[in-house]
Order: C-alpha cells, then sequence, then structure tokens
C-alpha cells in the first residue's frame, strides 16, 4: 500500500505542475537521482499492471451489460449468476483500479489544492453509485460498462502520461549511468578495482581504451582521443596527454591514461551538471504559474459546471441522464493536459539543452531568452581565444624572419614570445641555438644566432635604435595588433604582428544573431583601435572599449537603456557582475566548471555559436508551452458543454466513456506534441 502511496502523489504533482519535478530537484547526487527514477519505474509499471488487469476485468462487463448487446446486436451466454457479471467485475474494478484516484483525491483535499484527482474521484463515485442504484432498480439505468470503461481509460491515460514524464527525464538517468561501478586504482604492487566510493583525492587510476574515466582529473601518462560528447555535446573526439584535464563519464579511445583524481563524488563536473538540470526542472516558470492558475480555474469551473448539469437534468426530470452526465462533465473536464502542458516540455528542454551542451539553471533565463533585442560579448576568452597568436609577418625572406625570431624567443616564457615560437613550428620552421640571450626590459629580448646579434622589440626598441619601421607596421597598428620588429646586427630585418586569435566560430554566431534579428555588442577592456578592429571583422553592431572589469556591469546598464532587453556572455568569473546586472547572463567557455552561480545559463563549450542554439531552445520551448495551452484550454472549452447535454436536444448525447477517451486523447495530444521539441536541432552545425 506504501507504494500506491507514493506512486499516487507522483502522479498528482503533474497536476501541480510546479510540484511535478520537485522529487527530482532535490537530487543532488547520482544515488538520489538512480533512487527517484527507481520510484518513478514504479509508478510506471503500477499504473501499467492496474491498466491491464482493469482491462482484463472491463471485457466481461462489456460483454454482459445490455447497452452494448442491443447496440451490436448479440446475446451474451447465459449461465447462473451471468447477470451480476456487470455489477461484480463493475465494483472489482472501482476498487482496484478506481481506488488510486480516491486516494490522490484525499491528498489533493489535505493539501487543500483540489485538481485532476478530485474532479477524477467525483466521477467515478457519481457513477459507481449510480451504477448500484440502478442495479438495486432505483433508476432505469445500466452504467457498469461505463464506470469500468471509464476507469481503464484513465488507467492508461496515467500510464501513457507517466511514461512520458520519465522518458523526459532520462537526462538525468543517462548522466547518472555515465559512472562506471568501479575503478582501477594504482598501487605499489600493481592495480586494484575497487568501487568509486572508495577513490580519493590524489589517488592514480588506470583507464583501458574503451573504458570511461571514473571521477575529474588529471592525465599524467599516457594519450588517448576521450569522448567528451555526453556531457559537452561535442562530437568530436578530444585529444589528451600529460598534463589535460578529463571529466567523469566520459570515454577514453585509442590508448589508456593515467590519472590522478582531482574531485570525486559531489564535487565532480557530472554532478554539477545533474544538480543543475534538476534544478532547472524545478525551478519556477512564468509560463507554468499561468497553467497552474488555468488548471485551479478549470477545476472549479468543472464543478459548477457539474452542478448546474446535474440540477437542470434532475429537475428536467431525467434523473438517471443527470447523474450519468454530472459524471461525464467531471472526467471530461480534468485538468489533465494543462497539469501535463508545461512540466513535460520543461522535462524536454532541459534534457535536450543538457544532451547539447547548453546547461539552463534558471528557466526565468530559458524563457527570457526568446525577447532577446541584443547581445553583448565579452571579447577576450569569448569571441577570441584569449591568447595571442602569430598573425602576419613581412619580410623578404619570411621563414629567415620567423627561424631568428623563434631562436631569440625559445626559452621565454612571455605569451607574445611564444605565439612567435608557436607560429613558426606551425610553418615547420624550428628554431636555432641561440646565445647570450639577454632580456630588454620593457623593449624586447637580443642574443645571438649563427654568429649574428639578432633582437626582438617593440616600437620602444626601434626609437632607442634610431630605425624606421616596416612599412606594414603601422596599418596593423591601426587593426590594434600588436607588432614586434626584428633587428639583425642593427638592421631592420621585418615585423611580425601578434593577436588576440578570433575564434573562427564567432563570425558564423555573429551572422546567425543578425539573422534572427538581434543585435550583437562586444565589451572589452582594450583599447578603442583593437575594439573598432575586432568589431570590424567581426560584423559586431556596437562596442564598449577600455572597460575595466569593475565598470563592466555599468556598461550593461547603458546598453539596456530604453528597456532593451540584454543578454550577457561572458567566461562566468571576472565578467560575474555584468552577467548577474543583464537580463540574461550566459556565462560561455565555463568548461565543465558549473558552479557560476552569476548565470542563469551555462555553455559549457567554448562555443559563441551556442548562444543561436540557446535562443532557438528558448523559442521553441516557449512555443511548445502555448501550443499545449491553448489546445488544453481550447478543448475544455469545447467539451464541457457538450458533456453537459447542449447538443441532446439535435440527438447528441455524449457517453462517459466517449468523454473519457476525449480527455484522455487530449491528454496524449499535449504529450506528443511535448516530444516533438526533441527535433529541433542545436548544435552549431545545425
Amino acid at each position: 500500500m506504501g507504494t500506491m502511496d507514493h506512486s499516487q502523489h507522483e502522479v498528482r504533482g503533474i497536476d501541480h505542475a510546479g510540484h511535478s519535478m520537485a522529487g527530482m530537484g532535490h537530487a543532488s547526487s547520482s544515488g538520489a537521482v538512480a533512487a527517484h527514477d527507481k520510484h518513478a519505474g514504479h509508478s510506471v509499471a503500477m499504473f501499467r499492471d492496474k491498466f491491464w488487469l482493469s482491462l482484463v476485468l472491463t471485457l466481461p462487463v462489456l460483454v454482459w451489460s445490455r447497452d452494448p448487446q442491443s447496440w451490436l446486436h448479440y446475446g451474451a451466454p447465459t449461465f447462473p449468476g451471468s447477470s451480476v457479471v456487470p455489477p461484480v467485475l463493475g465494483t472489482a474494478v472501482f476498487l482496484y483500479g478506481g481506488l488510486v484516484f480516491i486516494r490522490g483525491a484525499v491528498g489533493e483535499l489535505r493539501d487543500r489544492q483540489p485538481g485532476m484527482m478530485t474532479l477524477i474521484s467525483l466521477a467515478i463515485v457519481v457513477a459507481f453509485v449510480t451504477s448500484w442504484a440502478g442495479t438495486l432498480g432505483l433508476f432505469e439505468v445500466e452504467i457498469w460498462w461505463e464506470l469500468a470503461t471509464l476507469i481503464t481509460i484513465m488507467l492508461l491515460g496515467h500510464w501513457l502520461e507517466m511514461r512520458s514524464i520519465a522518458q523526459a527525464r532520462g537526462a538525468l538517468a543517462a548522466l547518472a549511468e555515465l559512472l562506471p561501478d568501479t575503478a582501477e586504482r594504482l598501487t605499489a604492487s600493481g592495480t586494484e578495482t575497487v568501487p568509486l566510493s572508495a577513490l580519493a583525492v590524489g589517488d592514480v587510476v588506470l583507464v583501458r581504451p574503451g573504458a570511461r574515466v571514473p571521477a575529474d582529473g588529471v592525465v599524467v601518462e599516457g594519450s588517448a582521443d576521450v569522448d567528451e560528447s555526453m556531457i559537452t555535446g561535442e562530437s568530436k573526439a578530444v585529444g589528451k596527454e600529460p598534463g589535460d584535464k578529463v571529466i567523469a563519464g566520459t570515454v577514453a579511445a585509442g590508448g589508456s591514461l593515467r590519472i590522478q583524481i582531482a574531485a570525486v563524488g559531489e564535487e565532480t563536473a557530472l554532478s554539477g551538471i545533474m544538480r543543475m538540470v534538476a534544478a532547472a526542472q524545478a525551478s519556477a516558470s512564468r509560463a507554468q504559474a499561468l497553467a497552474d492558475r488555468a488548471a485551479a480555474i478549470l477545476f472549479y469551473v468543472a464543478l459548477g459546471s457539474a452542478m448546474v448539469t446535474f440540477s437542470y437534468w434532475w429537475l428536467d426530470g431525467d434523473r438517471a441522464g443527470a447523474l450519468v452526465r454530472t459524471a461525464t462533465v467531471l472526467v471530461i473536464a480534468c485538468p489533465h493536459a494543462l497539469g501535463l502542458a508545461i512540466p513535460l516540455v520543461i522535462a524536454i528542454s532541459t534534457s535536450l539543452g543538457a544532451r547539447n551542451g547548453l546547461l539552463v539553471k534558471n528557466r526565468i533565463a530559458l524563457e527570457r531568452l526568446r525577447n532577446l533585442d541584443t547581445v553583448i560579448f565579452d571579447k577576450t576568452g569569448t569571441l577570441t581565444r584569449g591568447q595571442p597568436v602569430l598573425a602576419a609577418v613581412s619580410a623578404t625572406d619570411e621563414s629567415d624572419l620567423l627561424r631568428l625570431a623563434a631562436s631569440v624567443e625559445a626559452d621565454s616564457e612571455h605569451p607574445l614570445a611564444r605565439a612567435i615560437v608557436a607560429g613558426a613550428k606551425d610553418r615547420g620552421i624550428e628554431p636555432s641555438a641561440a646565445f647570450g640571450f639577454e632580456s630588454l626590459a620593457g623593449r624586447g629580448a637580443r642574443a645571438t644566432i649563427d654568429g649574428r646579434i639578432v633582437a626582438v622589440g617593440g616600437p620602444r626598441l626601434l626609437a632607442e635604435l634610431s630605425l624606421e619601421p616596416d612599412p606594414a607596421a603601422e596599418r596593423w597598428g591601426r587593426e590594434g595588433r600588436t607588432v614586434l620588429h626584428v633587428i639583425v646586427d642593427g638592421r631592420l630585418l621585418g615585423a611580425l604582428a601578434v593577436e588576440d586569435e578570433i575564434r573562427p566560430e564567432s563570425v558564423d554566431a555573429i551572422e546567425r544573431l543578425h539573422a534572427m534579428g538581434i543585435k550583437v555588442a562586444m565589451i572589452t577592456g582594450d583599447s578603442q583601435v583593437v575594439a573598432d578592429s575586432v568589431a570590424r571583422r567581426l560584423g559586431i553592431d556596437e562596442v564598449a572599449a577600455q572597460v575595466l572589469p569593475a565598470d563592466k556591469a555599468e556598461a550593461v546598464k547603458r546598453f539596456q537603456a530604453g528597456g532593451r532587453k540584454v543578454a550577457m556572455v561572458g567566461d562566468g568569473v571576472n565578467d560575474a557582475p555584468a552577467l548577474a546586472t543583464a537580463d540574461v547572463g550566459i556565462a560561455i567557455g565555463a568548461g565543465t566548471d558549473v558552479a557560476v552561480e552569476s548565470a542563469g545559463i551555462v555553455l559549457v563549450r567554448s562555443d559563441p555559436r551556442d548562444v543561436v542554439g540557446a535562443i532557438r531552445l528558448s523559442r521553441a520551448t516557449y512555443s511548445k508551452m502555448i501550443q499545449n495551452l491553448v489546445w488544453a484550454t481550447a478543448y475544455n472549452l469545447v467539451a464541457i458543454p457538450v458533456a453537459a447535454g447542449l447538443l441532446v436536444p439535435w440527438g447528441l448525447d455524449l457517453p462517459m466513456a466517449v468523454g473519457a477517451i476525449a480527455m484522455s486523447a487530449s491528454t496524449i495530444i499535449v504529450a506528443a506534441n511535448a516530444q516533438l521539441l526533441r527535433r529541433v536541432r542545436l548544435a552549431p552545425s545545425s
């Protein structure tokens, strides 16, 4: 009986839509999620079993009832006691299949939140009492077949609904299943297989080809391609070498890895993502609040309609019809579809987002995305990679210039030096041996290479040696690039341009945002020259340059002037105040750091095109919500008057069983429409 009570609470939660995901909202670990998933599975199995057994009991009720025999022109076999088959088996269906709804109604009334279960219970109790009254000869009516059919159809509708909800919640269940049950921990004598709970920070584990990473950590030995698609949504495997971070639940391929554990249990990125998805499914929503109010209003509309229906037909002299039509009104007006309209859409949208690297921390943020006027990007690390790269070379012999410059900078840790060395190696040029290296403070560096004195530095070094700059340097300066000059034995050999590399996908992201009618702005601490250069190449509409990190929030407020709806996209660390100030804060490039408290949306990948995917998800989710609300409301506006007998003068009297079918069909339509959300393409390639 305890299982039935818990299951019933699960079903009632669907009607009180804000509670429908409450069980998941508190899931803070894979164990809790697994337990909740097991509980939901019991609920689905319970309604499935009740449906099939009730169906078996309902079939004889239909066969031996007078109305079906009259309509289909057949005679049921007779035997001693055949006349009591409908009342006996109808009562069995009521007690076995119907009491689950009555228990739900008791819970609703105890919570002072009458709703779907209360209406269903009123309907089946009225039908049950009416059926026995007819059997005892108090009325000329026999509706055992309608009562049994009604309960069976209601059980079928609940089973299908619960299964849809369980499938939508599959994101958390799938995440929980990503972790292996055990890990191979390295010891002084070899390896030992231990449960995940035995792992501690600092342990080193072996991950063989095809195995899953058991916990977050850092590669200390080995190399392999790691499939992170289940966490980040990135379709391509990522190469991992010593020093690279790996995420729990990802799969190694093409090699084995030795990984030093950096986080276990609740501290892993996977647990953080699970908490975020669960919180999003349980967080507040304006559309959900609207559905809650509509469902509450519908309960009282249905109750009032039932009372009017009963009074009218009773006073009209059709007492049996009064009871039957009252029960039909109560059934057909159940706010089932309204109760499912929003929770199922939310569950599907958040799980869809999670599979594509879009983590929704707050449903209000997801709803607001559809109304954006402007998207503001932080430049460094968002539109650009946040690290300098060699962009251009000006020299008669570019290869020789790069070889000499890379030779001077080979042992330097300065970001510009590393950019020059990496740029040379990318072009197949290896540095030569350098001797007598000397750092020139504030000017550059100098060394002897192949017997020549080679210096690499900026404008100050050039001015110190009274040399004229390379012709390309002035143009590069206007473009906001950093210019470095290469001087050999006191003679200018050429120049190099270094810049913060723009992500190739940034141009595509901005073009897609423009195609959606959204303006794009950029905030950066760089000079106006650098900002204008980046904006020109990317097609950005507005720029705020030379903005200190502490002033970014004020810059966002200026963009919000005039009522503009603004999203701020940043790295979630030094952009936290700006993310919190914007109408929607989007943390991009956060990787697996899902604890970005200031953002409503977290994009796991460092891909600005995912902002477009988030907006698509918002618009598609809102569209499905509205479609479901309109359908559920319009259905009741039409169905209640028909069930009340409005069309009886024209020969149309809606049977109770048909009313139950209509109500269940409405719920199934809403569920099917929500499932279509899965077809929305969010990936950058779409």
